[in-house]
């Protein structure tokens, strides 16, 4: 698979760094926010920018290693948490519509007929095969969702896009893919998911080692892996951040399973993450080695674990007021002070952004 994406434009961030070094306060001092604003400069060719249309995509879908009890909520839930999304009753959803975004919630794999007209159909299965049993799915299907996940972000009329799931025992699948990606055992990458007991956790880990034991997937078959231990959820989410690059849109990591996504978008195209900014750091153990391996740093840590999208909602924010200390701060000149008391503490080197790096 190929993905035209172009590299950032340096000489876009070399002028957001000139002008972020003009303006009145002294070198460094709003951290991230100038960051972002470099970011942004690189991704739009734009030195200042407006993130006004803001856009959640959650990608629903359900996965049949669920039947191997590693979840403490049945499957039902993703039935239900699906239609809710688009009725402002879930977390992320309640987020979105008091922060003013937009949300488009797609299925792509949910185990019911959904018949709400609000839920957007582009139902590939009725869920995944259970992965204790052989491949989640065919490639076939792992680039069909890859594909609507792609094609989504990349028509989006938006200015920044989110990336969410709702999927009952993504957790599951997401460890199963990075532990073969990140060459880790699952105990390395696995958590709690939602909530379950010790016994439920242990089981869990087994049922992902005996899994990877079973399917044995190539590393280097990105479309591979999760073909063989994904979800629909997880390559629909690896193509809308792909897609929202080729379209030079930001694309806004959540937390764990959108950043296994994340990290196979990577693996299929490494100009993909200068495109990405990683929202919060998740819960759950395996996001930190996939941040490791993106070398991407989140903006913000509150503990979160839900999933949907909702560290993407309030990330939106911040990015807004990194736009808005770009665009509307004023510089030393037009406010009438002299800098050169920054002389002597003006080291380039210090406070030069580095995106690349994730600083």
């Amino acid at each position: 698979m190929e993905f035209n994406i172009s590299a950032p434009n340096e000489q876009a961030m070399k002028l957001a760094r000139e002008r972020q070094a003009k303006l009145a306060k002294p070198p460094g001092s709003l951290g991230r926010l100038e960051d972002i604003s470099v970011q942004l400069a690189g991704i739009t060719g734009k030195v200042c920018n407006h993130m006004e249309r803001k856009l959640l995509l959650v990608f629903a879908a359900d996965n049949g290693v669920a039947a191997e009890g590693v979840s403490s909520a049945p499957q039902s839930v993703t039935l239900m948490q699906t239609v809710n999304l688009t009725r402002a009753k879930t977390g992320a959803s309640v987020l979105a519509k008091h922060f003013g975004c937009e949300i488009i919630v797609c299925d792509v794999g949910v185990n019911a007929d959904i018949k709400d007209g609000h839920v957007l159909d582009k139902k590939i299965a009725y869920g995944t095969n259970d992965i204790m049993k052989g491949p989640a799915m065919t490639v076939a299907q792992a680039e069909s969702a890859i594909k609507t996940g792609y094609e989504l972000a990349f028509e989006a009329d938006a200015d920044v896009i989110g990336v969410g799931e709702m999927g009952i025992a993504n957790t599951t699948t997401s460890a199963a893919v990075l532990s073969v990606l990140l060459d880790k055992e699952p105990a390395a990458v696995t958590g709690r998911g939602g909530g379950i007991t010790d016994e439920a956790f242990e089981k869990k880990k087994r049922v992902i080692a005996q899994a990877v034991a079973i399917n044995h997937p190539d590393p280097s078959d990105t479309v591979g892996v999760i073909a063989t231990l994904g979800g629909f959820d997880i390559a629909a989410m690896c193509g809308a951040f792909l897609g929202a690059a080729a379209s030079g849109k930001p694309a806004v990591i959540d937390g764990f399973i959108s950043a296994a996504a994340a990290l196979c978008a990577y693996r299929l195209c490494p100009d993909v993450k200068a495109y990405m900014i990683p929202s919060h750091a998740s819960f759950e153990i395996g996001y930190k080695l996939a941040m490791d391996e993106l070398g991407l740093r989140p903006i913000f840590d509150l503990g979160m674990r839900l999933g949907e999208g909702s560290g993407c909602v309030l990330a939106f924010n911040v990015i807004e007021a990194a736009c808005a200390v770009m665009n509307d701060m004023a510089t030393f000149e037009e406010a009438g002070i002299d800098d050169g008391y920054l002389d002597e503490i003006r080291d380039k080197d210090s406070f030069t952004v580095n995106v690349k790096k994730g600083s």
